[in-house]
């Protein structure tokens, strides 16, 4: 079946590595929940919410407390019930995700940051092509300037490796350029664990680029579904894959150790 919508997380996938997009995509394989990925759902949901409130209450008790609320909303739905095996280990993972939450203070300070949209839902036509996604945040500074803000509840990279988070930010800029005919100034990867904040200023040549970026890439996964072709791709990110196991590239490597056995 053709595409119908795109997001950039997943043509991220499909450029990093086509067989990670099948797992992803075509498969829709399960991938498990970790403690991390429960630290970042329930982080940007608390600073979702700390942005419901007037600057003067946005303080790190308030963010912490929001946390709380915000883990006691989630904690009970499936993807979440098995993760802990004791309530101490649940206690010391919420520790731990308050010491990355009072980072965020020595980063931004949420007196001077004035919201746009949050968690903003995007479906933007581009062409022929539909681009869909889910916007942490974007700003519109004093002067009139947008900039759009991502949050990462990981350890920061080294930054020559930032650029696939990158790369789905320069689509959100772009699919915000199409939507409000405004070029965002800016886009920024807030990485609370550091904490660490990479930016990188945009240009309409560079959204004009990753528009002919994604419509070619477009094309490449329509033909690749059409030929039933993901070849993987070994690249840095495989360690941290959860398919490693069922990925023809790492078979290939395992097999003859198997045969040999």
């Amino acid at each position: 079946m053709p595409l119908e919508t795109l997001s950039p997380s997943r043509a991220s996938d499909f450029k990093l590595c086509p067989q990670l997009y099948k797992f992803r995509s075509i498969d829709k394989l399960p991938e498990p929940t970790t403690v991390h990925q429960a630290r970042g759902t329930t982080a940007h949901l608390a600073l979702q919410n700390l942005y419901d409130l007037e600057p003067a209450e946005r303080t790190p008790e308030k963010l912490y407390d929001l946390f709380r609320e915000a883990w006691t909303e989630i904690r009970g739905e499936e993807e979440f019930l098995d993760l802990f095996t004791t309530m101490e280990e649940e206690r010391d993972w919420g520790v731990d995700s308050m010491k990355l939450l009072a980072n965020y203070f020595s980063v931004e300070n949420p007196l001077e940051v004035h919201p746009l949209e949050r968690e903003m839902d995007m479906l933007e036509p581009l062409g022929d092509i539909t681009i869909r996604g889910i916007l942490d945040r974007i700003d519109e500074t004093p002067t009139g300037e947008l900039i759009i803000t991502d949050y990462k509840t990981g350890k920061a990279p080294p930054e020559r490796f930032a650029e696939p988070a990158f790369f789905a930010l320069k689509i959100y800029a772009l699919l915000i350029r199409e939507k409000l005919g405004r070029t965002p100034a800016e886009v920024r990867l807030l990485y609370l664990n550091g904490p660490t904040l990479y930016r990188l200023a945009i240009t309409d040549g560079q959204l004009d680029a990753m528009n002919q970026q994604l419509q070619a890439l477009w094309k490449a996964i329509d033909r690749a579904i059409e030929s039933q072709t993901f070849p993987p791709r070994v690249n840095k990110l495989c360690d941290w894959c959860s398919y490693q196991d069922l990925c023809p590239a790492f078979a290939e490597v395992t097999a003859p150790a198997a045969a040999v056995g």
